[in-house]
């Protein structure tokens, strides 16, 4: 029981019928918000057997989906990080002119509707957009193929890493890498050896966001890659081809790969979370790297 003076008001929640109410209301929401369509997803997948299970997931079509989404994934998540980090870099080790308009680009995806980016894509890489004739010369082909779905799954996803880097990296300060540096570290060295050890839980968490963001991407894909059945549909559009083919069942069961995927990110979150707050606290020396 926790008790209060005269002078302190009471918190929401410290009485025992709010707090139950408060309890309830939350258990009930996240019930009919979260778990409920889940257990419909596996409910459904499964309603016709494992055998139908098998056959739908093993379908040439569905087994395109799968690859075509983890080729993405491969892809974009390795440039997203790459760009997160060089981003944070810049933005926390650097005072340059320009320096509120990099913040501001790198915050765009997250204020530009997905389906508004994919079809900026087709006016930039269409035929009739602004590289469309030079592409089109060239025998390049960006859009609905698989180097527009993966521009388009690196725009909705640009933001994750660096988002996750620049406040821990502008906390930590430049002490140590200027530490490591005045003893000689080469740049790579200070980075290897000072900076990446004290970011490595944050720039884990941004990937595992990044890859289920883009593992999950719908509207600016659904633009760029035409849709096309077997080539160039990823497992979100996948889904609902099947749905609109009144193959519920399939829809569904293709759906549970991607929840499958989605619950496997919020482990990996959990653990690196846990992991990072685990070591928090412990600053690395840059002397002691560096110095030997």
């Amino acid at each position: 029981m926790v008790h209060h003076s005269a002078s302190t008001p009471p918190r929401v929640g410290d009485r025992p019928g709010i707090r139950r109410a408060l309890i309830g209301f939350v258990l009930i929401f996240g019930t009919l918000l979260v778990l409920a369509p889940l257990l419909v997803i596996f409910s459904q997948a499964f309603s016709l057997g494992l055998g139908h299970f098998a056959e739908t997931i093993s379908h040439p079509d569905t087994r395109h989906a799968i690859y075509l989404t983890v080729a993405t994934a491969l892809l974009a998540v390795p440039i997203n990080t790459a760009f997160g980090i060089a981003a944070a870099w810049a933005i926390t080790k650097f005072d340059f002119w320009g320096k509120r308009f990099l913040l501001i680009v790198i915050e765009i995806p997250f204020s530009v509707s997905p389906i508004v980016a994919g079809v900026a894509y087709l006016f930039v890489y269409g035929l009739q957009g602004l590289f469309g004739p030079a592409l089109q010369a060239a025998d390049v082909k960006v859009l609905f193929a698989l180097p527009g779905i993966v521009l388009a799954s690196m725009f909705v996803t640009a933001p994750f890493v660096a988002r996750e880097l620049i406040p821990l990296m502008q906390a930590q300060g430049r002490e140590l890498e200027e530490a490591a540096t005045s003893l000689g570290a080469s740049g790579w060295r200070t980075f290897l050896t000072v900076t990446l050890p004290n970011i490595r839980w944050a720039l884990l968490y941004g990937v595992v966001l990044c890859n289920a963001r883009v593992m999950g991407e719908f509207g600016a894909v659904s633009v760029v890659s035409g849709k096309i059945r077997g080539q160039t549909n990823t497992l979100p559009l996948h889904v609902e081809l099947l749905y609109h083919d009144y193959n519920t069942v399939g829809a569904f069961a293709a759906a549970s790969i991607l929840t499958v995927l989605a619950l496997f990110t919020i482990i990996a979150k959990v653990l690196l979370e846990r992991q990072g707050a685990g070591r928090a606290g412990r600053p690395a020396l840059a002397a002691n790297k560096v110095g030997t």
